[in-house]
């Protein structure tokens, strides 16, 4: 399915990361569901951006209740189900290397607040969409990741934990759905400079990051974005399971 034809839902998909992959899918003509919690300024403000092509839905992707009702809120809007659903929301988490919980502070229930925000969330996302999905033999599902797992330059146990656990969720539903012609894929980015997460990081730390990285850059919200369009594309339609790190090179898998 060409991207112009799909209907795409972004969780999260108000501010940041978020914001950047509605606007790259928006450009290319599909249709966008911007998912948020508490941004309904920052959503219905894409939304007036976008048009007709776009719907700004509330909604706590923790509650199964309410990411199934915007789902079919979306459906209704534009007369089709979700084809593509890229969980990219992050639930109140900060890039702070000072403000960081170490070792000895960190507690069970922010490793499983985070947790919830990534694979609860995804799972109920993903279940909302199955059914239109399997009727339709076709769909797009993208996890959105990050490198520290792989690299955990510094140490954020709670949310590095909770992406590691997003890649064994990624592929254990890749391997069951792709019979039913649905891809399910990671793309984990570097720190990106700068969305609302990322405003503790100093400048100083950026400089580092680009000093370390083979293309000499640091990672920006449309670099991800656009490799997210990718799996979503047709040009992606034989990839299922993986994950691509999306850093300028600073990791390599």
């Amino acid at each position: 399915m060409k991207l112009n034809e799909q209907i795409v839902l972004v969780t999260g998909g108000a501010r940041g990361l978020g914001k950047e992959i509605v606007q790259s899918f928006a450009k290319e003509g599909a249709k966008v569901v911007i998912n948020y919690y508490k941004s309904k300024d920052s959503a219905n403000a894409l939304k007036e951006e976008i048009g007709d092509n776009a719907i700004a839905i509330q909604a706590d992707i923790r509650d199964v209740q309410q990411v199934q009702a915007m789902f079919q809120q979306a459906k209704e809007y534009f007369g089709s189900p979700v084809t593509t659903i890229i969980n990219n929301a992050l639930v109140n988490f900060r890039f702070d290397p000072i403000g960081k919980k170490a070792a000895g502070e960190i507690t069970w229930d922010d490793f499983q607040f985070q947790l919830e925000g990534a694979i609860r969330g995804a799972l109920h996302t993903i279940q909302a969409g199955l059914l239109d999905m399997k009727e339709n033999k076709f769909g797009r599902i993208v996890n959105i990741g990050t490198n520290l797992f792989q690299n955990p330059v510094v140490a954020y146990h709670d949310y590095t934990t909770s992406k590691a656990a997003l890649l064994g969720f990624t592929r254990n539903m890749a391997k069951e759905l792709g019979a039913y012609g649905i891809t399910v894929n990671m793309v984990s980015g570097g720190l990106l400079q700068t969305t609302d997460a990322s405003s503790a990081t100093s400048e100083e730390v950026f400089e580092i990051i680009k000093a370390s990285t083979p293309l000499g850059v640091v990672t920006t919200p449309l670099d991800v974005a656009l490799t997210v369009l990718f799996f979503a594309s047709p040009w992606g339609s034989g990839v299922t399971g993986q994950n691509l790190v999306v850093d300028g090179g600073l990791v390599m898998d």
